[in-house]
């Protein structure tokens, strides 16, 4: 592509769209996951973003990663330039606003804006928090088996971060979950970076004198932290531990809210 045909008055790449205009099929979708080296994960990525285009037949959806997984967000977003895309909406596919979404991404985006300067990148939020992951974590409990009644409890466990907003997030998900119970109470754990850790918020729970203890895997994908909440809460004693989110029909209904909001907001990078 020409500079000559960049700096062309009213010239607008192939595959663009009216900018701000919510749902338009030429505005395409760049999801970036944090990427595992276990192959699960990105598989279950993939499921999530199968049920997103299912949506919205039709619309540009690409799934990118942060680390250990092909393609990069950067490559994702040179390949979207090379084919002529004027603009994207790059939306982090975390369920939680920390280091990643908040320092590794805009670095990333930063790179490809001086590289690809004629690609306006719109920044959407993570997926989380919403109200939509806590009806999908309900969701995981119940294929788990898991039924809130009064004498049991419920361990909330995530990736846990250095981020204590983050880990109010999940404290946040923990609150609303105990408020639709009936559970006899529901506390946050943190497989790392943050306590309680899973076995000890499930040992925790049952000195409390609950008579059984849950556990939601807050996670997005399968995989180490994933693994590692499993091993400890069956360690400690819990009798059921859910899934991870994965491609809940919840999860795929806010990627296209937030795409949608962050269209609508009409904000670039910045």
């Amino acid at each position: 592509m020409s500079e000559a045909r960049r700096r062309t008055p009213g010239w607008r790449p192939a595959g663009s769209s009216t900018p701000g205009a919510p749902g338009a099929p030429g505005v395409p979708l760049l999801a970036v996951a944090h990427g595992s080296r276990d192959p699960r994960s990105a598989a279950a990525v993939e499921a999530l973003f199968a049920r997103v285009r299912a949506l919205r037949p039709g619309a540009d959806v690409r799934v990118s990663y942060l680390d250990h997984t092909a393609p990069s967000a950067q490559d994702a977003l040179a390949a979207l330039a090379a084919e002529g895309a004027g603009e994207a909406v790059v939306l982090p596919a975390l369920l939680t606003a920390a280091y990643h979404s908040k320092v590794d991404l805009p670095r990333v985006l930063e790179r490809a804006r001086e590289a690809e300067p004629w690609v306006r990148v719109r920044y959407a939020d993570t997926l989380g928090p919403h109200a939509g992951l806590v009806a999908a974590a309900e969701r995981r409990l119940a294929e788990a088996g898991a039924t809130a009644d009064p004498e049991t409890a419920l361990v909330v466990a995530s990736a846990g971060s250095s981020d204590p907003g983050a880990n109010a997030t999940v404290e946040s998900v923990a609150a609303e979950l105990a408020a639709r119970g009936p559970w006899r109470e529901a506390v946050a754990a943190f497989a790392s970076a943050a306590r309680p850790t899973p076995a000890e918020a499930v040992a925790a729970a049952f000195a409390r004198g609950a008579r059984r203890v849950a556990v939601s895997t807050y996670l997005l994908a399968p995989g180490f932290f994933a693994d590692r909440v499993r091993e400890q809460a069956v360690a400690a004693g819990a009798t059921a531990v859910s899934e991870a989110l994965g491609a809940a029909p919840e999860l795929a209904r806010i990627v296209w809210e937030r795409y949608d909001a962050a269209l609508a907001a009409r904000h670039a990078l910045v």
